[in-house]
């Protein structure tokens, strides 16, 4: 699996073997990703813990997938490698783009449930950019904590959605 190839597309492979192409993040996007990051820098979280674009490995009933979320934070330091293990991993932030919003919404929120990630939280691109907040429930599947415009989550400290 190549993360990236020439034409800036990057390849990521469903628990269930299916293929996807996305084309790199727009501005936009990019933009969404930093301010989650510096948001999470100025709490207090080091540099080392909260990476963009970083691969991860994810186990299936059918085999192993490969995902690239838009940011990830972590509980240490990661081990330096393209697809990074799910030990650490405490929160997935995906940020959806056009043509994205059902693999994001639906198969990812699966896939990422069934593998034991503590929190998976979804940008919309909406005009509020609305974060939806989901945290692995009894069940094995994500319950939704909370919804709010990104502007109003970068007014409070992370630490009260990730304690």
């Amino acid at each position: 699996m190549s993360a990236a190839d020439p034409h800036g597309h990057r390849y990521e492979v469903s628990t269930e073997g299916a293929l996807s192409v996305a084309s790199l993040p727009d501005s936009e996007r990019a933009a969404i990703a930093s301010r989650l990051l510096v948001w999470l820098a100025m709490a207090g979280w080091p540099a080392e813990q909260i990476l963009q674009v970083a691969g991860i490995r994810i186990a299936g009933s059918n085999g192993e997938g490969a995902r690239i979320p838009d940011l990830t934070l972590w509980s240490k330091p990661q081990p330096r490698g393209v697809w990074l293990a799910l030990t650490d991993l405490l929160l997935v932030i995906e940020i959806v783009s056009p043509g994205s919003e059902a693999i994001d919404e639906m198969v990812k929120r699966h896939e990422y449930a069934a593998a034991g990630i503590p929190r998976y939280w979804l940008v919309d691109r909406d005009p509020a950019l609305t974060v939806t907040q989901h945290r692995l429930g009894r069940s094995g599947g994500y319950d939704v904590v909370t919804k709010m415009p990104l502007a109003w989550l970068l007014n409070t400290a992370p630490a009260d959605h990730l304690g």
